[in-house]
């Protein structure tokens, strides 16, 4: 589906690969690093898939929670990235425009529960 941000559902597939190849950078040894690692690449990559459970909805009320889904699942995505910067395991100039999509699809997923969206 397309947006004014342009075709979402590639966008939130792009994003869910990059949050992937991100993942594949932390140190394989540090535990740390792999845990929060891997809640990084779960949520990360359940954006997208979210994003299509939306577009399959049966009723506004399935798209509006499955868009919510996207919201929390991008937000939650922000955190880890923020904790990996923050410990020192992502470079901050590395990870600040995979960090600034994060932004941007949250901003879009905000709008879309704002919208009031008709239903065919």
């Amino acid at each position: 589906m397309f947006h004014e941000h342009g075709n979402l559902r590639k966008r939130t597939q792009e994003f869910a690969r990059r949050v992937a190849r991100a993942y594949q950078a932390l140190p394989a040894r540090d535990r740390v690093a792999q845990v929060w690692g891997e809640q990084l690449l779960r949520a990360g990559s359940s954006v997208g898939a979210n994003y299509r459970e939306a577009q399959r909805g049966r009723s506004v009320a399935e798209y509006r929670s499955k868009i919510g889904d996207c919201l929390r699942e991008a937000d939650e995505a922000l955190y880890w990235m923020e904790l990996l910067e923050l410990d020192g395991y992502f470079n901050s100039t590395v990870i600040a425009s995979l960090k600034q999509e994060a932004g941007e699809l949250i901003a879009i997923f905000v709008s879309l529960l704002r919208s009031r969206p008709t239903y065919s």
